[in-house]
């Protein structure tokens, strides 16, 4: 292979705890609306508003607040209480106050690797947010460069990669989101490596690309390092 020099890593639910915030202020939420409607029901129209919303919040929590909002209004056929209105936003503050969670192997594997690559944190979502989550985590002093992104595509690799390496074909992209961290990484001609994380946003569900030659998948970040031996 060509030499790698850059190695792009994912934060939420590869760096760090973030989908388990999600999923119990969703459990939280279904209790709001309980006396409206079915769980499944309130889930199903929560999702549709995320996927509908996307392209007008993004990605990240205050997006996801809006859809509860949203959703709290369609299932109550606009009939919401002013204090479920008041819950929701609270319910979304407290997921921007939570502590940072690193996940295992997080810090030392960043540790094992600085110096010997380019390191770039690659991450999607609020801006302020994901500036919070990075501050807290400790991780900033690993990484020569942050790029927080609106989406991940093959031309926002192919972009920061030539930006803050030597272009995609000597870089690597590290992430949980098959979606999102690996497959656009490959179609920009990089490495792509799946670290599967127990929860995964539905709507970032995808296939693995098992045929593809720069595909790799790793059990965990304390994996890593042993697979980059495996690629010289």
């Amino acid at each position: 292979m060509q030499h790698l020099t850059t190695i792009g890593f994912d934060a939420d639910d590869t760096l760090w705890q973030n989908e388990q915030f999600f999923r119990l202020t969703e459990k939280r939420f279904v209790e709001m609306l309980g006396a409206y409607a079915d769980e499944s029901d309130i889930l199903r129209g929560l999702l549709e508003a995320e996927r509908r919303n996307l392209a007008a919040y993004g990605f990240g929590i205050k997006g996801f607040t809006l859809s509860m909002i949203e959703t709290a209004v369609e299932v109550t056929k606009g009939r919401v209480p002013a204090s479920t209105i008041a819950d929701i936003l609270d319910a979304g503050r407290e997921m921007l106050r939570h502590p940072v969670v690193t996940l295992p192997h997080a810090r030392e594997t960043l540790e094992q690797l600085a110096g010997g690559y380019r390191l770039v944190l690659i991450t999607k979502g609020d801006l302020f947010d994901q500036e919070r989550k990075l501050a807290q985590s400790g991780l900033g002093e690993f990484f020569d460069a942050v790029e927080i992104v609106s989406d991940k595509r093959a031309e926002t690799y192919a972009r920061i990669f030539a930006q803050h390496g030597e272009g995609p074909e000597k870089s690597m992209m590290v992430g949980n989101s098959l979606k999102s961290d690996v497959l656009p990484a490959i179609e920009a001609g990089s490495w792509g490596v799946h670290v599967p994380h127990k929860l995964t946003w539905v709507l970032d569900h995808a296939e693995a690309p098992r045929d593809a030659p720069r595909f790799r998948q790793v059990s965990d970040l304390g994996a890593l390092s042993a697979m980059l031996a495996t690629l010289r």
